[in-house]
């Protein structure tokens, strides 16, 4: 899951970033509303966590213009204001959920995963092909009889590469998924992490290396 995170209090958009981050999701950061315009222009984010009173563009206008050009994103607005009017307005704006603050970042956490998961088409509770299974939501990872234990990282890049359903996953769409902005266009961490899933998963290996395409399992 991808997810922006618009907040102009530095410390505690840097905060929320990097508590989500531990919880396995991709985030990007900005401070003002122009830059999460910006950032929402040329990626595709699955949930966008935006403060209302931010600078340059105002929060408002970030809200209604991603519920307008972005559909498929979902806008979780975070506010200051607690009245129910505020939450009302923001809701019509196109903002999907409301937390004013201060919140618990448990709270933020599982209402970021719920739209995310609202912002991807369904599907089966268990993922499956080539004999291995994938359980997203109890982190379960099978082949065969055989229980896997993986890190974060490669349980997502697996769960990428089986959503797929065979069609052929570049290395730039893990790097975009299962990383963030902040990772080296140029490195050779996916490779690496497929070494490593390939060695977890066993033999016969089912992950096929199209040269110069990316990956996938047939």
């Amino acid at each position: 899951m991808r997810v922006l995170v618009a907040e102009d209090e530095k410390m505690m958009a840097d905060a929320i970033g990097e508590g989500l981050r531990d919880n396995a999701l991709a985030v990007d950061v900005v401070y003002d509303g122009a830059a999460a315009l910006e950032r929402c222009c040329g990626t595709a984010y699955d949930v966008v966590v935006l403060d209302r009173g931010l600078p340059v563009v105002h929060g408002d206008e970030v809200c209604r213009t991603l519920a307008a050009d972005r559909p498929a994103t979902r806008i979780l607005l975070l506010t200051a204001a607690s009245v129910v009017a505020d939450r009302v307005s923001g809701l019509e704006l196109g903002a999907d959920d409301y937390l004013p603050k201060p919140f618990a970042f448990t709270e933020l956490v599982a209402r970021v995963r719920s739209l995310g998961r609202r912002s991807r088409p369904a599907v089966p509770p268990v993922l499956e092909r080539a004999g291995v299974g994938l359980d997203p939501a109890r982190h379960r990872v099978v082949r065969g009889d055989r229980l896997i234990s993986l890190t974060k990282k490669e349980f997502i890049v697996l769960e990428e590469l089986l959503r797929a359903d065979g069609a052929v996953v570049s290395a730039e769409d893990l790097l975009e998924t299962a990383w963030d902005e902040h990772i080296n266009p140029f490195t050779n961490v996916v490779r690496v992490t497929m070494t490593s899933l390939r060695r977890k998963l066993g033999e016969p290996s089912v992950i096929e290396t199209v040269s110069g395409v990316g990956y996938r399992i047939p």
